[in-house]
């Protein structure tokens, strides 16, 4: 890219997170996604006249873990603002927010980049604010309006200007959406809105300490239109400036269709929205005793478990970030360990590659959640005792695993039923093997003369005969005895 040489861009993101309370952040209206236009609906978050909000706890708290979470300053008073501007889908004519106190500040979070390196990213504010409504532009008819998001609480999450390229944009975005999900104040769904991005961007020669004319992207719903909507961005300012241009300062729409920015509108400065304290809502306090319940209610955050499976567990970097990439699929996880009847490293490994491979693939393919996975840990895990105690073998499992799909019955019904039990009797092996052996005599030459790879087809020929159901360690320990005699 241009700017590794000549050039610096700077970015820094707006997140706004909806979060999931039952109920909107100044009324006691359903904040339930897909209901039918304008029917999650009052009078107070219609703006009538004479109404007065009132402030959902639960909207506190919930931007409290995630001050917590990203090491901000809880301030012990915050203070509610109007920003007042006028649009079809903002029936008050004003969004309540928070501007000069904010709730959460001073924070920051660690990132880690492609190669290994970590930068911190720091936080500027994370405050209180309600969602405004939606404009529909797509029905074959005029501007029509659905105010059921009008007052549903989100937060919004400033970042610095500290990230410098669209891959750590990109990274930082993830760790916001992962903390949210983990802390379970958001479902993470930027599709439906859930989770929305704004970007600021400028560039700068190398070396320059002075902030370039910033511009903004609106409305990213997804992590790669944030990283190719600055890059396509970055690309053009510097164009821009290499060709002697001046960069106006706007606001920018992604078209992902064509691969571009768009202007939208010249940007507005926050002086524009003439912000002033909500003179029908108190302040905001908290004390220390509210803040450390708040704090004992975290669960543990990815990044800690994560180093905690690799320290603990012993699992590779690769393993533990899988692992622990959702809270679902950790916690998941960690119901097959806790049931393991043996625990070291192996079998923890087991436990990771089965969880990893089949339970993933399960869940990707029918598009379900890690909540919604028909097999229980409780019953994994017997699985995978069953196959560690040599029970059944791997090959048997993947049998077993399909069935527990099916039926949720437990691995030992499932392999008592189907008569799936390994088979360790040596004598029974042994029997076997002296069959294939006798009937295939040349391939016994072949191996006896150094061509070692015929071992291979002993061993098929053995398992295939016994339907998969012979013990391979035991038959591979008579196959090499019987083969040097």
């Amino acid at each position: 890219m241009p700017w590794n040489e000549k050039f610096e861009p700077v970015i820094g993101l707006e997140v706004h997170a909806q979060l999931l309370t039952q109920s909107k952040a100044f009324c006691g209206c359903s904040t339930k996604f897909g209901n039918d236009p304008n029917s999650n609906v009052c009078p107070v978050c219609l703006g009538m006249p004479g109404v007065l909000p009132v402030l959902n706890k639960n909207h506190v708290e919930f931007i409290m873990k995630m001050g917590l979470a990203t090491n901000c300053t809880i301030a012990p008073q915050s203070v509610f603002a109007r920003k007042n501007y006028f649009y079809p889908d903002l029936p008050k004519g004003y969004q309540i927010s928070q501007y000069e106190e904010p709730i959460c500040a001073n924070g920051w979070l660690d990132v880690e980049l492609k190669d290994g390196t970590t930068r911190r990213i720091g936080i500027t504010r994370i405050h209180m604010e309600e969602d405004a409504g939606k404009s529909i532009h797509d029905q074959d008819a005029d501007t029509l309006v659905d105010v059921n998001r009008c007052g549903v609480p989100l937060i919004e999450i400033v970042s610095e200007p500290d990230m410098h390229t669209p891959h750590e944009a990109y990274q930082y975005l993830s760790m916001i959406h992962q903390l949210v999900t983990y802390l379970g104040i958001c479902d993470g769904n930027m599709e439906e809105g859930s989770l929305r991005c704004d970007a600021n961007v400028s560039v700068r020669k190398k070396g320059e300490t002075k902030l370039g004319t910033k511009l903004e992207v609106k409305n990213l719903n997804s992590f790669r239109f944030v990283e190719k909507a600055l890059e396509y961005e970055i690309t053009r300012q510097i164009d821009a400036l290499e060709s002697g241009e001046t960069i106006v300062q706007q606001t920018l729409l992604w078209d992902s269709d064509k691969g571009i920015c768009v202007p939208m509108r010249s940007k507005e400065e926050a002086h524009d929205y003439r912000y002033f304290p909500d003179p029908d809502l108190v302040p905001v306090l908290v004390n220390s005793p509210w803040i450390d319940d708040v704090k004992s209610k975290l669960p543990e955050l990815p990044m800690v478990r994560r180093n905690r499976y690799i320290e603990e567990f012993k699992l590779p970097k690769y393993d533990a970030d899988i692992l622990t990439s959702e809270r679902s699929l950790a916690d998941y996880f960690e119901g097959i360990i806790s049931n393991l009847k043996i625990k070291n490293e192996e079998t923890f490994k087991i436990a990771s590659n089965w969880t990893m491979g089949d339970v993933l693939r399960i869940v990707n393919d029918q598009h379900i959640a890690v909540s919604d996975f028909p097999i229980s840990p409780k019953n994994l895990s017997d699985m995978i005792s069953l196959i560690i105690d040599g029970t059944i073998s791997g090959k048997i499992a993947k049998e077993v695993f399909e069935e527990m799909l099916t039926t949720q019955e437990s691995p030992k019904s499932i392999i008592e039923k189907k008569g799936l039990m390994q088979v360790s009797d040596e004598s029974a092996i042994e029997k076997v093997i002296d069959e294939i052996l006798g009937n295939n005599q040349g391939q016994v030459e072949q191996y006896k003369s150094g061509k070692q790879q015929v071992f291979g087809f002993f061993v098929g020929q053995t398992m295939k005969a016994m339907k998969g159901k012979a013990n391979p360690k035991v038959v591979n320990e008579l196959l090499e005895r019987k083969l040097r005699s």
